[in-house]
């Protein structure tokens, strides 16, 4: 199995990059796994204190059981992935079977933060969009899609997400084995990282 991580800024545009990547790969051969999935279990916070969480800082992920899911995957056993509930801030109880596959993606921003899970990934991607963008991205995101007004996105913003992506998923650039430019050029860049896949399978 090949393992590859795909980590880079909230809004940079890892998404696109990984779809990109899908299109063209053989259906079944691939599989994703989100970080956004593996959010600490909070159930025994109330919702008011769930709110406060800072949800851009690594201590937010259950990387153990990421790790353990990604070794299980490896070793050929299938894995219940949890569902995350961004409106109650708390996994639901339920859960998604998923299954081994050839290639396995893990996408998140932070997932270059954890050492044990840098060292399992065989490719490691960093995809890099200027700040300005990001934010942009992010506020039609969080308007679009979760409702909250211009005010409180850009003061997160300004109190956590960008002090966290300095501090955490800026440096991660280090780490990378190709960093992707978030832009109309980025193709030679997703055309090098699909014939490497391509080689592997």
């Amino acid at each position: 199995m090949l393992i590859i991580g795909i980590a880079g800024g909230s809004g940079s545009g890892k998404t696109t990059v990984v779809n990109q990547i899908l299109k063209e790969l053989p259906e079944g051969e691939i599989g994703m796994i989100s970080q956004d999935s593996y959010y600490n279990d909070t159930t025994h916070l109330s919702y008011d204190e769930r709110v406060k969480i800072n949800f851009d800082h690594p201590r937010s992920i259950d990387f153990n059981l990421l790790a353990s899911h990604l070794k299980d995957l490896k070793d050929n056993k299938t894995i219940h992935q949890p569902v995350y509930s961004f409106i109650k801030h708390n996994r639901t109880g339920d859960t998604i079977l998923a299954h081994p596959r050839k290639v396995m993606i893990v996408e998140g921003i932070l997932i270059l933060t954890n050492p044990e899970l840098r060292d399992m990934f065989d490719i490691k991607i960093f995809v890099h969009a200027d700040s300005d963008e990001r934010l942009i991205r992010r506020l039609k995101r969080d308007i679009s899609e979760s409702g909250r007004n211009l005010d409180e996105i850009l003061t997160r913003y300004q109190t956590t997400l960008k002090p966290m992506h300095d501090q955490f998923i800026e440096p991660m650039k280090e780490y990378a084995d190709i960093i992707i430019p978030n832009n109309k050029r980025n193709t030679v860049a997703v055309d090098i990282f699909k014939t490497i896949i391509n080689e592997r399978l």
